[in-house]
């Protein structure tokens, strides 16, 4: 480990690993730091991700595709299900991954591409001169140091504390914050081409529960529940024993992790004086349906090249780093964020009853489109009677 860098990459998921590889490649000096003794573990992600967003930033690979997926199945509090046929809608769904492998096979990536990748060491604070971020104090094998870089990228996921030490609101309402729970299970009955979404607030309360396969008998069974649902016997855990006692009595888990899925707005500003906010810890979580992968990597890719010219421009201050802010809000990942917050937003409010009522309308089709637009569209236009109540739903759409 070195003492200065061009760039410093704090956090070594997919945001951070994108950001690293795309920097060195473009020449620069960058460093990134793991505050995990394992890139990689523990996971804490349902895994999921469209095939054609992956296929933007790297080609698929056997060797950490878990499960190749051929539709999405929405079941309804009163069991009506909604399929999503990928031959059918005529677009392609998705891949659930292996993240174990996944991660490290991006920051092997970077470090290919000439990134030192520094694991077991920990950001402590970011080191401030006039204001600026110069670089970050670190706990490296529980030795204190410092690394100095013209540009720091924060990557450090959900909790986002680098931002927040560098002066950046990161808070999350409560309510925005969801509170999830997840067993990868074997030896349990289900389809493997399908992701199983469960509604309804005896289910999963302002949020679903999720099935996603992870082969022939095994998948990732997971909840997320709204922070201001969970409480002593009804937290996201309670809520997912129920459902697993119930579905899959002879399951057995062997891996379980718990956390905090930001589902907000992003934040207001994503760029400062030699500070950039990527992934996770910008809050670019998809807000409906909790996926963050493939955004995750798009703003660190983007983040990166923004910031490899201001480094070779020798201005790495707010104002030249802004268009990577500016940027990823104009395009269709941002627009979709936006679009997908108001839709979250109305979902909160529907009691089963509702949920039952729209499903029911819709369980009948084959969508010509496998999108949320296709399905919002389908919904307003075969529910006339709730045009006042789907005017917010008409409204995300404009």
């Amino acid at each position: 480990m070195k003492s200065k860098y061009d760039m410093l990459v704090v956090g070594g998921g997919p945001a951070g690993a994108l950001a690293a590889k795309t920097a060195a490649e473009a020449g620069n000096t960058v460093c990134l730091i793991e505050k995990r003794p394992a890139i990689g573990t523990p996971i804490r992600c349902a895994e999921g991700i469209g095939k054609e967003l992956l296929k933007e930033f790297i080609k698929p690979d056997p060797r950490w595709v878990s499960a190749e997926i051929e539709r999405a199945r929405i079941i309804a509090p009163n069991g009506t299900t909604v399929r999503l046929e990928q031959d059918k809608a005529g677009n392609e769904v998705g891949y659930v991954l292996d993240r174990k492998v996944f991660d490290r096979e991006l920051v092997w990536q970077a470090a290919e591409a000439g990134a030192d990748v520094i694991v077991k060491t920990r950001a402590t604070a970011p080191i401030m001169e006039n204001g600026a971020v110069r670089g970050a104090k670190v706990l490296s094998v529980g030795t204190p140091a410092e690394i100095r870089a013209d540009v720091v990228l924060a990557a450090d996921g959900t909790e986002a504390q680098f931002a927040r030490w560098a002066g950046l609101d990161t808070t999350v309402p409560l309510r925005e914050m969801m509170s999830c729970a997840q067993y990868l299970m074997t030896d349990i009955d289900i389809d493997s081409g399908s992701t199983d979404f469960y509604l309804g607030n005896d289910v999963a309360p302002e949020g679903y529960l999720w099935v996603f396969p992870k082969g022939e008998r095994t998948a990732n069974v997971g909840i997320g529940i709204s922070g201001r649902k969970s409480r002593d016997g009804s937290r996201a855990k309670d809520y997912l024993d129920r459902f697993v006692a119930k579905n899959f009595p002879g399951g057995k888990a062997i891996e379980c992790i718990a956390g905090g899925v930001p589902v907000c707005r992003p934040l207001p500003c994503t760029a400062a004086d030699g500070l950039m906010v990527i992934g996770d810890a910008a809050r670019v979580v998809d807000p409906l349906t909790g996926g963050g992968i493939g955004n995750a990597m798009f703003t660190g890719r983007l983040a990166a090249r923004v910031a490899s010219e201001c480094i070779s421009k020798g201005d790495c201050s707010k104002e030249a780093l802004m268009p990577y802010d500016v940027e990823w809000r104009a395009s269709r990942m941002g627009k979709f964020l936006e679009r997908n917050y108001k839709v979250k937003e109305y979902f909160v409010t529907l009691d089963d009853k509702k949920l039952n009522a729209l499903a029911d309308s819709i369980a009948s089709i084959s969508l010509k489109e496998f999108s949320v637009s296709a399905l919002i569209k389908e919904l307003i236009k075969r529910n006339p009677m709730m045009l006042f109540e789907l005017k917010a739903l008409k409204d995300a759409l404009d």
